[in-house]
């Protein structure tokens, strides 16, 4: 622990020395027109940055196929410099096809990468094409880049993806639930960026153009309306291609009865396809006039035409994950996207087995709008890969590491107890006086706890919390528990996406500017997450307690001090900086009494455990506070906030009047809470949560506007809110690691 910081600091020197004399040379290979969509605003921000990185393309499979519309021209347009172009497919159509094709690829790749000498290769999905480019770049030692891993669809493309990611080195994933996938594929969580999906970053920027209605009737004529037609797109399920076209001719005929203009785009390239093109000049698609079949839309118009759309059906991902962000409904046929994370636009027709059902879905779809959904991106992911390329360093070891969780030392092969161990996080919380460790089961149960005074310096508190996991993590193994990760609570100001203790509270010494992630990391081979203590009673709440199954609710915590978190929409608000929820500090008067944090007025200084001791003391000291039935009080060093509360009980109008505004100051503070985020429901925690309970109820009564005085407060039920909060950021991987 002595040696760490220095380390890291020589580290990071040697990275900024590396990256100062050289440029990371990166090669970005597209296979189709739908990855070129996901890697082209990557390839525009490598490009754009000349001092940072060398751009190299790679250029292969059905993009230089003129069946497929030739693709490969539009990457030429946008003006990159197509470093090679490899003739990689097998024409055929069918599965050993595509195996001849990856055969291909290997054969033809070896010299390429020889030549260009990338130190980085970004490959995109789960195509055959992009297998043959992670195999090929493994094997010589050439690092990798996976976009949009960890993800779940339902088809051969899960084992194609799913190989990916094990050869890759680093991962850029879409979604939260895709970073648990890989973290849970023992991929290396320091190694997993979420991002977001690259295509957004140009999906959200230039949907909104005003020449929308001019490409929407280049491409279906004068006559046609915003709203008013379909987008159709079906591929093949390669492990089911009998009945996938079956679908796709069940499909057509389904558009050609409900009797809207509609675009149908080309199947892909894989097995199968050539037998979809067949059924749809079959069906005289070509030549019928309320449709329009195109091998290839320029991505910037798809975009257009996708989002005013009256609907999009097959089964494309795009209608699962694009057409999520315009609210544009989708039909979703088929089991090629099963699994997808998907907004509420889709409606899912999984056994598509009759012309009356895909119709009557049409039925339901046309012409709705959705919600937009961001499920997966907030168009910010570029800037987040570029620089989590940045911080590749290339002195590191190029051996991938895996990080499997911790196991018995004995061969457990056989072993029921192994069978039946229970999964578990390790919780610990940092408290100004106490330092807590906990083994927390899946269900909320405090299998173990270890509790030591904290200690004043950094070195000391760093050691002492390593100690205390690595007991707890020896313990958990006789106990039965596997441990999946660990989860920080502490005092103070903290970004949970880095792990980092910006500012702490002035009951913990030496405790701003922490990584307090990395050490425990390296120490356990374990997932750290870390957050602040209100906002882990917020999350434990939302696990454990009065919080579950409800979308929008606050935690007060009333203790020492007072704090919080806010869950609006299932999600914990964390702020810009990172200080969003310090209920303690909003401020109910101009020139109240001073608080800790060196403003005025503020709740904490009214209604905290500490507060209340104050004037439990000031009152103690004017011989105030002794009622008839109080225990004697020698020394003003032992008058509690206990004290007060006890003297108001036993009709001490002092103490009463003290509560009394301590009790409005915290629900006035509320007030503005409920009228600002609208929660449907308060809970109070802490020691001091019982006895506010009604007074806060009471103001909101009196003071709230009428639409939230009805707005229920609760007192937690659970006993240790801190050390549960923690864990369940492990157990379900609430915090997100990301630039």
């Amino acid at each position: 622990n002595e040696t760490f910081l220095p380390r890291m600091r020589e580290k990071t020197d040697k990275m900024e020395e590396n990256k100062a004399t050289r440029k990371l040379r990166v090669c970005v290979a597209t296979c189709n027109r739908a990855d070129y969509s996901k890697l082209a605003p990557i390839m525009f921000g490598i490009k754009a940055n000349p001092d940072e990185f060398e751009l190299e393309v790679v250029v292969l499979g059905s993009h230089l196929i003129d069946d497929y519309g030739n693709t490969f021209r539009m990457i030429e347009q946008d003006d990159f410099d197509i470093g090679s172009k490899l003739h990689t497919i097998v024409r055929g159509e069918d599965e050993a096809a595509m195996v001849e094709s990856v055969g291909l690829a290997l054969v033809k790749l070896p010299d390429v990468l020889h030549r260009l000498r990338p130190d980085v290769l970004v490959v995109h999905g789960d195509r055959f094409d992009a297998l043959a480019l992670a195999t090929a770049a493994a094997l010589m030692n050439i690092r990798i880049l996976h976009l949009e891993g960890g993800e779940v669809s339902g088809t051969i493309d899960d084992s194609i993806r799913h190989a990916i990611s094990k050869l890759a080195h680093y991962h850029a994933c879409c979604t939260r639930t895709a970073e648990q996938h890989l973290i849970a594929m023992c991929e290396d969580h320091t190694r997993i960026l979420l991002a977001g999906c690259p295509s957004y970053d140009k999906l959200l920027a230039a949907h909104h153009r005003d020449d929308y209605m001019d490409i929407i009737r280049n491409w279906l004529g004068d006559n046609v309306k915003e709203h008013d037609y379909i987008v159709a797109l079906q591929h093949p399920v390669t492990t089911d291609i009998k009945n996938s076209i079956k679908i796709y001719e069940l499909m057509l005929d389904a558009l050609i009865s409900f009797n809207k203009k509609t675009l149908v785009l080309f199947p892909n390239i894989d097995a199968g396809s050539k037998e979809m093109v067949r059924v749809m000049r079959k069906k005289g698609v070509e030549q019928h006039p309320n449709f329009r079949a195109v091998k290839h839309v320029p991505f910037e118009q798809f975009i257009q035409l996708v989002c005013h759309a009256g609907a999009m059906i097959g089964n494309s991902s795009c209608g699962v994950r694009e057409a999520g962000a315009f609210g544009t409904p989708v039909i979703n046929l088929g089991s090629r996207q099963t699994g997808r994370e998907t907004g509420e636009n889709v409606l899912h027709v999984r056994d598509a087995d009759t012309q009356n059902k895909i119709y009557h879905a049409l039925e339901l779809q046309f012409g709705k709008r959705y919600p937009c959904s961001k499920i997966y991106g907030d168009g910010n992911a570029v800037p987040r890969i570029l620089k989590f390329l940045q911080t590749i360093d290339l002195d590191e070891p190029l051996q991938k590491t895996f990080c499997f969780p911790p196991v018995k030392e004995w061969d457990i092969s056989q072993d029921i107890d192994h069978i039946l161990e229970t999964q578990s996080a390790l919780a610990v919380d940092l408290g100004g006086t106490n330092l807590r460790v906990a083994i927390v089961s899946m269900r909320g149960k405090i299998v173990k706890k270890y509790t030591q005074a904290n200690p004043k310096t950094y070195e000391t508190r760093m050691e002492l919390i390593l100690k205390m996991c690595m007991e707890a993590v020896i313990d958990a193994v006789h106990l039965n528990c596997r441990i999946l990760g660990v989860g920080v609570s502490t005092g103070g100001r903290v970004n949970p996406q880095e792990g980092v203790i910006l500012h702490s509270t002035k009951l913990i010494q030496e405790w701003s500017s922490i990584d307090i992630r990395t050490p425990i990391s390296d120490a356990l081979h374990l997932p750290v997450w870390v957050d602040n203590d209100g906002n882990c009673a917020a999350l434990a709440e939302k696990k454990f307690g009065h919080g579950k199954g409800v979308e929008n609710f606050v935690t007060i915590i009333t203790g020492t001090g007072i704090g919080g978190g806010i869950i609006q929409h299932n999600e914990l608000i964390h702020g810009s900086t990172f200080c969003a929820a310090e209920l303690g500090h909003i401020m109910v008067s101009l020139d109240g009494p001073e608080c800790m944090c060196g403003s005025r007025g503020c709740i904490e200084a009214y209604a905290s455990g500490m507060a209340l001791q104050k004037e439990a003391k000031r009152l103690h000291d004017e011989e105030l506070l002794e009622v008839e039935g109080m225990v004697d009080l020698k020394k003003a060093e032992s008058v509690s906030a206990i004290h007060l509360i006890n003297a108001a009980r036993l009709g001490n109008h002092k103490a009463e009047a003290v509560l009394r505004t301590a009790g409005m100051a915290l629900g006035v503070g509320i007030i503005n809470i409920l009228h600002m985020v609208n929660p449907s429901l308060v809970i109070l925690s802490g020691v001091l949560a019982a006895h506010y309970q009604a007074p806060v109820q009471q103001v909101i009564g009196q003071r709230a506007l009428t639409s939230a005085q009805s707005i229920q407060v609760l007192t937690s039920d659970l006993e240790e809110p801190a050390l549960l909060g923690a864990a369940s950021m492990v157990l379900d991987y609430t915090t997100r690691r990301i630039y």
